[in-house]
């Protein structure tokens, strides 16, 4: 995420990824082949301590990455969702 910057930078670092000069770790799963479910269980986890203790900025970014992979076909097609380590 650092790497990212701001969520204006998502886009740029997507292609980067789909044309293989950025690697992006967090996505995909040899075993989950669709939706990680533990990934789901600390999103939620995740988003109740957001709302005790506020978002880092770098968390925005995050949750849009996720945004914009999800409905990416590259991503998609290759069934690349968020598994625990992106969280």
């Amino acid at each position: 995420m650092n790497e990212i910057g701001t969520v204006d930078n998502i886009l740029e670092f997507i292609e980067g990824v789909k044309n293989r000069i950025r690697k992006m770790s967090g996505l995909g799963h040899r075993v989950y082949k669709n939706y990680d479910p533990r990934a789901k269980v600390i999103n939620k986890l995740a988003e109740e301590v957001f709302s005790i203790v506020g978002r880092d900025p770098l968390i925005e970014v995050a949750i849009a990455l996720e945004q914009a992979a999800l409905s990416d076909e590259y991503f998609v097609k290759r069934k690349s969702y968020p598994n625990v380590d992106f969280y």
